[in-house]
């Protein structure tokens, strides 16, 4: 009894504390009218950075300005979005196929910029979804999702969308391991630590277009990857995994998966696993997955259900993963920028351990080993120890560099960012945020080349940083200057969704490749409709294709008759205009998905099953113009088997349909 009363006090005190502390001392001082003109951005002026951050359960991407903060678009990547028409419209619902069916949300939780020689490139950003495994690239170019693919042998695709430092690969982990696809999955779940597997998935990337390919896939422990990051320089052709749940539990994991001092850091010598690949000594296992493709020619989403993958087995293969012991349950898993230092970053630990790549090639070679953890070599801890940072903080959770020697790493219990040496491992600062700080971004921060000027800090709690709003308060950011020795917060803005991870690039390397419309002759839809004199009304059975165009301020044809109860009508509609910032939108009264928005040049298709008889107005949903309110039209929907042929007007000249 007084055993249990004590432990009980022991947690209301800790519960106190951690109350207490979600307000740094500092608090009132952490930013000044003076710091927060460093973020000033003119009107009319251009922005330093784009800061490509990941939206958490709603599933998307959004872009943000830095310094200002200024939110600039939303990017719809694995959830639906009603405003853009993604994942309503006929071109872009493949998008969101997977071999489950059509699934119209996920939860994005990284973002990883491609990258040339190790430095970021402004080409393409990857995007993870957390949920149904898969993995997007987005084309930086248009700011729209080019490709998705879904990634099988897995299940909660969390320690993704990493890449090689010249985009060779994404790589992605599994964070729940399940059975494999191709095995029988109707077994009792406590027989986690016999039959469910980890795998990791390596993802080509063809150079110039993009395009991703399952390359192969590694199977490995029934573990949790958690984050992981490539080598870089000397540690090149190497991958670095945190892992957690060591323990194989599979119930109860606040407990059960954290019984262990350490867990892992795995490394994965991916270069020795390509000259498998090429031995002959993966298996091609049966496994279905949907591959979804964007064509920016034809505006128009595909997707192709793939039937198997390569698979090498890393327990039968000694020599291209090796487990390094990491306290405790790890999460962040990062390499500085010259490849020599990996950090990992216990959330359960009071220090942050720092390996050597060079102590651990040697630990390899030396066979250094203690014991294995099913069939992979356990490294010696020390053996590939470089040293720890003591006493950093509470809850250590992710590492970026600044390429000046120095690391930053946030801790969510203790709610501060910490600068620390890479080198002599002693803590130089630390600044609070506001609250419970996840990941952190430095502009190129995972790469060869860091641009140190700013930190962003993404928070997971922000109590009263804001106008409540209900039950449900805003996620945050906090902009960091770095310029200088100590870190001095200059904004705070709020976010979209839950930020996980995010990217920043100089916005130089993007700006000026940005498409500013689609010309309309280069239109190679097979529904394009490239002048109002083309435009028409098509009936095929009970199936109407309305073949339309739209431009400053009207629709061609604005009147239809003749659409009958039990018709599917597929609404084609074109935008004329050959201009920058002139999008225009859809939809009809009592439609049952969401509005179309079609770029210039572009076009989107709607489609339609009237639910009664009557007039349906249509109407432009994006203001393009004075006469925006005017840009609309009619349907007439008559009864089932009525006698009213099929007729479309513009203007006074009406058109009744041969067929």
């Amino acid at each position: 009894m007084k055993t249990n009363l004590t432990k009980i006090l022991a947690l209301l005190m800790l519960a106190g504390l951690t109350i207490q502390s979600c307000k740094p001392k500092n608090a009132g001082n952490a930013s000044s009218s003076g710091s927060a003109e460093k973020a000033y951005v003119a009107p009319g002026k251009y922005d330093e950075f784009y800061n490509l951050v990941s939206g958490g359960f709603s599933g998307q991407m959004s872009v943000y300005g830095l310094p200002s903060g200024r939110l600039f678009r939303v990017i719809p990547v694995f959830s639906v979005d009603p405003e853009k028409g993604y994942g309503y419209s006929e071109e872009t619902k493949p998008m969101l196929n997977t071999s489950h069916g059509f699934v119209p949300w996920d939860d994005l939780h990284h973002t990883e910029l491609s990258q040339t020689n190790g430095e970021v490139d402004g080409r393409w950003v990857f995007g993870n979804a957390n949920n149904t495994p898969r993995v997007a690239r987005i084309d930086l170019a248009s700011f729209k999702t080019a490709e998705i693919i879904e990634l099988p042998n897995s299940a909660g695709n969390h320690s993704s969308p990493f890449i090689t430092e010249n985009t060779e690969y994404v790589v992605a982990g599994t964070r729940f391991s399940v059975p494999p696809d191709n095995a029988n999955g109707d077994i009792p779940i406590n027989t986690y630590k016999e039959n469910f597997k980890g795998y990791i998935s390596f993802i080509s990337v063809k150079k110039e277009s993009g395009e991703m390919d399952l390359a192969f896939q590694i199977e490995c422990p029934g573990v949790n990857f958690d984050l992981s990051h490539a080598g870089k320089g000397k540690s090149n052709g190497w991958f670095f995994f945190s892992c957690y749940n060591t323990e194989q539990a599979n119930t109860l994991l606040e407990v059960n998966a954290s019984q262990r001092d350490k867990d892992f850091i795995m490394a994965v010598n991916w270069k020795k696993a390509e000259e498998y690949i090429k031995a002959g000594k993966a298996k091609r296992i049966a496994a279905k997955y949907a591959h979804n493709k964007y064509n920016e020619k034809t505006h128009t989403a595909t997707s192709e259900m793939k039937k198997d993958v390569l698979v090498l087995d890393a327990k039968a293969l000694k020599d291209i993963c090796y487990f390094i012991p990491c306290p405790k349950s790890p999460h962040g898993c990062d390499v500085d920028p010259t490849g020599e230092y990996i950090v990992g970053s216990g959330k359960l630990a009071a220090l942050i351990p720092v390996f050597s790549f060079d102590k651990m090639l040697k630990a390899i070679e030396g066979k250094q080993f203690d014991g294995s953890f099913e069939g992979i070599p356990v490294i010696k801890y020390e053996a590939a120890l470089y040293g720890e940072v003591k006493k950093p903080g509470l809850g250590p959770l992710h590492t970026e560099f600044d390429g000046k020697g120095n690391a930053y790493t946030t801790f969510f219990v203790s709610s501060e960012v910490v600068k620390w040496n890479i080198k002599d491992l002693k803590v130089l600062d630390r600044a609070p945020t506001y609250y419970s700080v996840g990941h952190l971004c430095i502009p190129g921060g995972d790469s060869k080349k860091p641009n140190a000027k700013y930190l962003i800090a993404y928070n997971k709690i922000t109590k009263d940083r804001y106008l409540p709003t209900g039950p449900e308060l805003t996620q945050s950011a906090q902009l960091y200057d770095i310029s200088g020795d100590k870190m001095e917060m200059i904004l705070d803005f709020p976010t979209i969704g839950e930020p996980h991870y995010a990217q920043a690039i100089s916005a130089d390397l993007i700006k000026d490749r940005s498409i500013k419309f689609y010309k309309i002759n280069e239109n190679e839809n097979k529904y394009v409709t490239k002048g109002e004199g083309q435009a028409k009304v098509v009936r095929e059975g009970n199936v109407v294709h309305v073949y339309m165009t739209s431009i400053r301020s009207h629709f061609a044809p604005d009147n239809i008759e003749g659409i009958k109860m039990g018709d599917v009508v597929y609404f084609h509609v074109t935008n004329l205009e050959q201009d920058w910032d002139v999008p225009h939108g859809f939809a009809i009264k009592g439609a049952t998905n969401a509005e179309l928005l079609i770029m210039p040049g572009e076009t989107q298709t709607m489609k339609w099953e009237p639910d009664k008889v009557g007039i349906f107005p249509m109407y432009c949903t994006d203001f393009c113009s004075a006469l925006h309110q005017e840009m609309s039209g009619y349907i007439r929907v008559s009864p089932k088997g009525s006698k009213v042929p099929i007729s479309y007007s513009l203007g006074k000249t009406k058109t009744i349909a041969k067929n």
